[in-house]
């Protein structure tokens, strides 16, 4: 093929308020643009369920970014579940304009139509579960979910020219509804932050009146039960209460989809000796989160289940050392570079493993140091625009 490959990106959201997963798709369809992919992203201006106004964005017209084009369409009827009559109907107009369409989130109507229709004109499509086909997350809503994999998804997945994964432990586990599929594994990668002047860390610090005497625990990340806080929170208590080490934890997040969780946090960290040793500063984005990223001497996330886990790769990249759980699925990347700690989903296993980084600096900074030096080589997004290429050209050719 002497011309550019003609890529279709789609995506229910690509808003902040909806955290990594949605966002990659900006990186991910620059990194093919500058390797000599034609790309188009289709997505919605959802920008939250309930309360959040749309995304302010023109509608139905192609806007050129970062090398590539993307197309909003408005989210309309059933706001909640991202679906867009707009978007379906583009598709189901200009499928045949595009060579490969990739094809990011299951169980989400924009998602599940998108193949539909691109299975129905004969467009070879790959599907990214985004995490929704591990067992844990399939307990959400069980029924309803199986009902609506009978329906859909079932065939949808039948359909696809291959599963994208970002780790071998998300294919492993990942339930196919009896669906032999084509596994492609490949991991995420992340936008490398221009490092920030230290009086941009000392603001951010002063902003949020966080102490620069102490170790900085940075938990960045949705405020979503699935991430372990039930861990976390009772950990850094043992080790308050131990009195080895003082430290501040630092919760940079949001829930805009479950505002009461959130709210129960806040009050437990409260209602708690945490109070004063905890800041909560809400989603943050740009230098705000660069600079906590710099400021961070560990960064932790004790997740149930995380298909990648964009905030990990993002604190490697800027060279902080982290400690996840080995539900992470990423976790043999971190244990093989020696990047951090893995535990298990248990609170002594995790409190034992924070005793250990924080009581050895030494330790911190040099597992600091080979988290960068991983991120930079395996999480880039030039390697790995290379490597789906690839991959494109291999369906296509088959």
């Amino acid at each position: 093929m002497n011309r550019p490959l003609r890529i279709l990106q789609i995506v229910p959201s690509v808003s902040l308020i909806y955290g990594g997963p949605s966002q990659m798709v900006l990186g991910f369809s620059q990194g093919l643009a500058a390797q000599g992919a034609a790309v188009t992203i289709l997505t919605t201006d959802a920008n939250g369920d309930v309360d959040q106004a749309p995304l302010k964005v023109p509608l139905n017209c192609a806007i050129a970014q970062d090398g590539y084009q993307i197309r909003y369409f408005r989210c309309s009827p059933f706001r909640r579940y991202k679906f867009s009559l707009g978007l379906l109907s583009w598709l189901a107009r200009h499928a045949q304009e595009f060579d490969l369409a990739h094809i990011h989130a299951l169980f989400s109507p924009v998602s599940s139509g998108a193949a539909t229709i691109a299975r129905t004109q004969k467009l070879p499509y790959i599907l990214r579960p985004l995490g929704t086909l591990d067992p844990a997350d399939l307990q959400k809503k069980r029924h309803l979910k199986q009902l609506y994999a009978a329906l859909l998804e079932r065939a949808n997945l039948a359909g696809a020219a291959a599963m994208h994964f970002t780790s071998d432990q998300e294919a492993k586990v990942s339930e196919r509804f009896g669906v032999v599929t084509r596994d492609l594994v490949m991991p995420l990668g992340v936008n490398v932050r221009t490092p920030v002047a230290a009086e941009a860390i000392a603001a951010v610090r002063q902003e949020f009146g966080i102490p620069s005497d102490r170790p900085m625990l940075l938990f960045m990340s949705r405020i979503d039960p699935k991430k372990g806080l039930d861990l976390l929170l009772p950990a850094l208590e043992q080790l308050q209460a131990e009195d080895i080490n003082p430290f501040h934890l630092v919760l940079a997040g949001a829930n805009p989809q479950d505002p009461v969780y959130e709210k129960q946090i806040r009050a437990q960290v409260q209602a708690s000796s945490l109070a004063d040793w905890t800041t909560f500063t809400g989603f943050v984005s740009g230098e705000t989160k660069t600079a906590l990223l710099q400021a961070a001497d560990l960064f932790v996330l004790p997740s149930y289940y995380e298909n990648f886990g964009i905030a990990i790769a993002e604190a490697m990249a800027a060279g902080v050392p982290v400690v996840i759980s080995d539900q992470v699925h990423i976790w043999r990347d971190i244990q093989r570079s020696d990047a951090g700690w893995v535990v298990p989903c248990t609170v002594a296993d995790l409190t034992d493993s924070l005793r250990a980084a924080l009581q050895n600096s030494g330790d911190r900074h040099q597992r600091g140091a080979n988290a960068q030096a991983y991120a930079l080589q395996n999480y880039s997004w030039q390697g790995i625009a290379q490597q789906m290429l690839t991959a494109y050209q291999e369906i296509l050719t088959k």
